[in-house]
């Protein structure tokens, strides 16, 4: 059966996603996993130092100006990841789908001198008030981060549920990622999915300043180390 756009959609909405084995393989296999990543949006721990660069809004960001640019990006082996999970297939999957309205990109850029230059982003898939991030990328230090800040300050304003982080890792963690078992996330995608959120293009300065004001005074008041 050849997967389409339309199947993958339903199998987020069963709580599995794709991967491939490596960049070369032709073969993707479903994942399932015992253990969930999940970032609540109403826990986010912004650490301070990005929290005054993102004030000093040191970098362009965008949504939705350059989706195929980043899921390249993303797929690009790196030092500390030299094989990739994002193969020809998952591409083309997700640029229909990002085509069909149900994939996002979060890009960062710098100045050039021949214009602006890609440094950082992430992609993801929105279905009813779930968002399921895939894959993040960064060329410039804290690039990925800013991205995942602003990617969490529009999910809150279009009234997401989830954020799917599917596993975590440090750097997820440090922002407030957890680990769920199965069932558990299962339970949390059913709530969001019987809801629905609008993933918001648009952001203006202001309203990315009063959210990250806000995840920042939220983060304080439920215990967060304003040191780290």
């Amino acid at each position: 059966m050849q997967l389409t756009p339309e199947l993958l959609l339903r199998a987020y909405a069963l709580g599995v996603f794709p991967m491939a084995e490596s960049r070369q393989a032709e073969e993707l296999h479903w994942v399932d996993p015992e253990l969930r990543g999940v970032l609540p949006l109403d826990a986010v721990h912004v650490p301070r130092k990005l929290y005054r660069r993102l004030k000093r809004n040191d970098f362009l960001v965008t949504c939705n100006q350059a989706f195929a640019d980043v899921i390249r990006a993303c797929a690009e082996p790196v030092e500390k990841r030299p094989e990739t999970w994002i193969n020809p297939t998952i591409e083309r999957l997700y640029i229909e789908l990002h085509r069909m309205g149900f994939a996002h990109s979060i890009e960062v850029w710098i100045p050039a001198p021949a214009g602006r230059q890609l440094v950082g982003g992430l992609y993801g898939v929105s279905l009813g008030a779930a968002f399921f991030g895939e894959s993040m990328f960064t060329r410039a230090t804290d690039a990925s981060k800013v991205a995942l800040i602003h990617l969490i300050i529009r999910l809150r304003k279009g009234g997401f549920l989830l954020l799917d982080t599917q596993f975590t890792t440090p750097h997820l963690r440090r922002f407030g990622a957890v680990d769920v078992p199965r069932d558990h996330y299962k339970g949390l995608l059913g709530r969001a999915l019987r809801e629905s959120a609008l993933f918001p293009v648009e952001l203006t300065r202001e309203e990315f300043a009063a959210g990250l004001k806000a995840l920042r005074s939220e983060d304080k008041g439920e215990g967060g180390s304003p040191g780290s």
